[in-house]
Formats: structure tokens, sequence, C-alpha cells
């Protein structure tokens, strides 16, 4: 496994009117790790992607992306970002799932190329690697929760990228498509080699796909492999979280969507 390290943030913190939202962030993130990000609501793990990706600026610290200080990266082509589409997206947004899927490659060809026979492979490549081909001409609008964030996946992937950044793509996800979702994931970390960062609350699930934790709460609390911290007793999860736990922590069956 490589070991290079594609994200470096160093005592990163940002503030909101006079709270401060992340406080002293020392995370690095290295090539062919999925990295689960787990803390309870309004703990900051949000606004820290936003932070590693320039849509917010910290008041202090710094950023490094595949080592490169954040104002010299300009490769963003190698970084996707799956936000929680499912929960939100208009179902009546008339494009089919390859169109959705191709607007990916605006990155590396520009705004104002055309699409080619070459990019409708590429389209459809990412979309056989999330098992979503037989869809390419559905309308979005037509799939469940489940299937468009594979289709997001995707659009992700269609770039070739070395990190994918995941926000709680699993809200808006029926429960029994979590666990085929995960695995995916796991999927695309292992067999293809790409780095993820995932943003969740599923404690339960994360740990056994995820092969590093972060827990945030406001800073970090804890970074470590996932056996690791599965070895956490109750009480240490409230003392880092700040309250109980239990309510986040469960399982799901194996079902494929």
């Amino acid at each position: 496994m490589k070991t290079d390290k594609i994200i470096e943030m160093n005592q990163i913190s940002f503030k909101y009117d006079r709270e401060w939202i992340v406080k002293d962030v020392d995370l690095t993130i290295e090539q062919g790790q999925f990295l689960g990000l787990v803390g309870p609501n309004g703990s900051g793990k949000s606004t820290l992607i936003k932070l590693m990706l320039g849509l917010e600026k910290p008041d202090r610290g710094s950023v490094k992306l595949f080592g490169k200080p954040f104002k010299q990266f300009h490769q963003w082509q190698e970084i996707g970002f799956v936000s929680q589409k499912a929960n939100s997206f208009n179902s009546g947004f008339p494009a089919t799932v390859i169109e959705v899927v191709k607007t990916g490659l605006v990155s590396r060809i520009g705004a104002f190329r055309f699409f080619n026979k070459k990019h409708k492979q590429k389209a459809m490549d990412a979309l056989r690697t999330v098992e979503m081909e037989d869809y390419a001409h559905v309308n979005i609008g037509e799939l469940s929760g489940g299937q468009q964030q594979r289709v997001f996946i995707a659009r992700a992937l269609v770039s070739d990228p070395s990190l994918l950044i995941l926000d709680e793509p699993t809200v808006g996800v029926d429960a029994e498509h979590v666990t085929a979702f995960y695995k995916l994931l796991e999927d695309l970390n292992k067999e293809k080699g790409i780095s993820l960062l995932m943003v969740t609350h599923d404690i339960g699930t994360i740990t056994e796909h995820a092969t590093h934790v972060v827990c945030m709460n406001k800073t970090i609390h804890f970074h470590g492999a996932s056996e690791e911290y599965k070895e956490f007793g109750e009480e240490d999860l409230n003392r880092l979280y700040g309250h109980s736990v239990q309510q986040l922590t469960h399982n799901h069956e194996v079902t494929h969507p």
C-alpha cells in the first residue's frame, strides 16, 4: 500500500461569528486509506470537508493536497466529491444517467468542450464500476435513492480521481441498501486503489469497512485503525462524543439494491 500523504491539515481552525466550529485540527490522510470521519451533529465534520476543498477558508492553519500547499494545487480532477444528493435531488431534472455522469469530465476537458465517443465510453466504464450501466439511458429522477448515489459516485469516478470524498452519502438511501453501498465503497478502495474519506453517523457499519477512523468533535479526539477504534467501550465513546452514542451504533442486514 502506498503511504504518500494526499491530505495534510496542520492546526486548522475555523469560526463562524464568534464560535469555533473547527479548532486546532491536525489530520493526515495517506494514499490507499479508507477513512471514516465520525462525530455528533454540529461537530464540524462537513465544515472540515469544505476546508479541505477550499469551499471555506481557515482562520488559521494550513492545508496541503498531494504534497502541495493549497494555493499551488490545481489538479482538482484528482479529487472526486459526493455530497448528500439523494436526500435533496430534484426528481424532475431532465437528464439521463449517462448525461449526469459525463458532467464529471468537465474538470478534465473544460466547460465549453463537446463530449465525444471516448467520453461516452469513460462514462459507461464508470457506470459499469458501480453496476449501473443498464440504467445509462434512464432519467436520473426515476431511480431510487441508492441507485442515484451510485450514479453520483460514477460521476465522481469518471475523471479517474485518486481520492473520493463522500459527505454522508447514505442520507436518503433506503436502509436495506446501505450495506451494499458500503460494500461498493470497500471494493473501490481495495480493487481500484482509490483512497476514500467518508463522513458518516453510522459507526457500526463504517468500522466494518473502513481501514481507519477519525472521531471529531470540533477537534480530533481519535485517529487510528478501525480495529483500534472497535476496542473502545461505551464510556470511551461517550467521552469522545460528549453524549451517549448508543443510538448511533447499528447494524444492517446484507441486502443488494
